[in-house]
Formats: structure tokens, sequence, C-alpha cells
């Protein structure tokens, strides 16, 4: 699995890190028995502090997605795939929930913002078909 961190995005680092094993996961590209790197191997390759990568790993052992195996690492556990899918389903919601609220409070009507999002999911639907 590939991990894109932006140091400078508005999400902290290690939230960053457990939103893209969580999608990961969703989508089926992490599966259930999979390992995911060490903390020393992902904190070497996103170039961020070991605790940093530590506190990810947490969150999501402590959501039930990963468990630690004694000598082999952290492996997605085998009811990750539903946990996932539905916090997929929250952070997904409360983005979209956050454009919407700040294209209200820009002005624009509901048709107008209506039209935006059909505009949109139609250039990512296409994009995808590609």
């Amino acid at each position: 699995m590939l991990f894109t961190i932006h140091a400078d995005g508005a999400a902290p680092i290690y939230e960053q890190i457990v939103a893209q094993v969580i999608y990961g996961v969703a989508a089926g590209t992490l599966e259930a028995g999979g390992l995911i790197p060490s903390v020393r191997e992902l904190a070497e390759t996103l170039l961020v502090h070991p605790n940093t990568v530590a506190r990810a790993f947490q969150e999501l052992e402590r959501a039930g997605i990963v468990t630690a195996r004694r000598g082999v690492g952290m492996e997605v556990t085998a009811g990750a795939q539903a946990v996932c899918r539905a916090k997929r389903r929250e952070l997904v919601q409360g983005r979209i929930r956050d454009a919407l609220r700040e294209a209200a409070a820009s002005g624009l009507n509901v048709e107008e913002i209506r039209r935006l999002v059909e505009e949109e999911t139609t250039a990512v639907n296409g994009k995808r078909r590609k």
C-alpha cells in the first residue's frame, strides 16, 4: 500500500495515516490477515517521527482494524473491512458536509450547489472510466 502524506495539510499526519489505512481496507487493497508496514519502516518511508506512526497504529488497533502479532507486525483483522466501510462513509460524509456548509456560507443557493455537485460527480466518474 502506498501512503501519501501532506505535511502542510489541515489534518494531522497520524490522522492521514489512519484514514488511508481505513480507505485501503474498505476498498479491499488491504485484506484481512494482511500486514501493514512496521512503525519504523513507515516512519522512514514517510519521513515522519516514529511516534506519529505509532499513534496512528494505536488508533487503528483501538478501532479493531489491526492487531499486533508478536514478531510479525500489525495485521488487518478479520472484521476490519466492515468497520472500515462504515468509518469511510463517516469520513466522506463529514467532508461533504463541510463543503456544503462552505458553499452555503459563500452565498450559493441550493440549485447552484446541486449543479456543482452533479458536475463534479460527473467529472470524477468520467475520469475513472478512462
